[in-house]
């Protein structure tokens, strides 16, 4: 099986590939737009690509590709998110004085940085990138903010483990692959939706009401503004439920009340 991720070897997204789906070929993405656009050729098989994280909330865009693109979710993974100090074998901590990493994670480890002064934080487009790139360059004042995995990937050396401000730091993780969502996966209690409404009172409250009564469980909701149609916003829910027939007619009482309704995916929900 071949899988795009966004971002390098021995980033987040590829450990999370690893996870899911055991010993795969992993095709490094610079873009999210990319990963897509290669999953929707048939270039890969599907892509594993985080969606929401514990912290720092979800990914906006991945939602919007995600409406856009054919694409379908078949399943969910979940990732506990560890930071750690990665640099040049050899360096010790006091020579760094330049810290790069992706913005999210180094907005994830803000102690650690206000604790080392002499540090400057910088960001970079990935995690795993910022140890490829300072053992590329041989950089030996230059530290990267990545998990473990990229310090074996790279041959770098992991100076400070654990550096992330909060250990309950979990990110989930969709498998995405090329197709309209529709079919059930075997076992789903879990969907993704998307819908968008008339922009007029009380239609938020009556597409949510529709969802109750056909005995689902809301549990969570997002809202992405429609370009170019200024204050008007497209909604994204998840939903559980214990039946399929429940997820089924969760989508026709939609239908009949959303001016548009696409089905992201029905999967089985990551256990914690």
């Amino acid at each position: 099986m071949k899988v795009a991720i966004q971002g390098e070897l021995g980033s987040n997204s590829s450990m999370a590939a690893l996870a899911m789906l055991g010993e795969v070929e992993i095709v490094a993405c610079a873009l999210s737009a990319e990963a897509f656009a290669r999953v929707v050729r048939g270039d890969v098989d599907g892509a594993v690509l985080p969606i929401e994280n514990s912290l720092h909330g979800s990914v906006a865009e991945h939602y919007d590709l995600l409406l856009e693109q054919p694409v379908q979710i078949v399943r969910e993974g979940q990732l506990r998110i560890r930071h750690n100090l990665i640099a040049m074998p050899g360096v010790k901590l006091a020579e760094i004085r330049r810290v790069i990493s992706h913005p999210v994670a180094l907005s994830q480890c803000r102690r650690f940085v206000v604790e080392h002064p002499e540090m400057v934080a910088m960001p970079f487009y990935d995690t795993a990138g910022a140890v490829k790139h300072l053992m590329t360059e041989q950089l030996r004042d230059v530290a990267g903010i990545a998990p473990e995995l990229a310090a074996r990937v790279y041959g770098a050396e992991l100076l400070v483990g654990g550096i992330e401000d909060h250990a309950a730091n979990f990110t989930r993780f969709h498998l995405v692959v090329n197709g309209d969502a529709g079919e059930a996966v075997e076992g789903d209690d879990k969907m993704s939706l998307a819908f968008a409404i008339e922009h007029r009172p009380g239609t938020l409250v009556a597409a949510l009401e529709r969802l109750a009564e056909a005995g689902v469980d809301l549990t969570k909701i997002e809202s992405r503004p429609v370009p170019g149609s200024p204050w008007e916003y497209v909604f994204y829910v998840d939903v559980r439920y214990d039946a399929s027939e429940k997820a089924v007619t969760a989508v026709a009482a939609l239908r009949e009340h959303c001016r548009m309704v696409k089905v992201l995916g029905r999967y089985r929900a990551a256990s914690a």
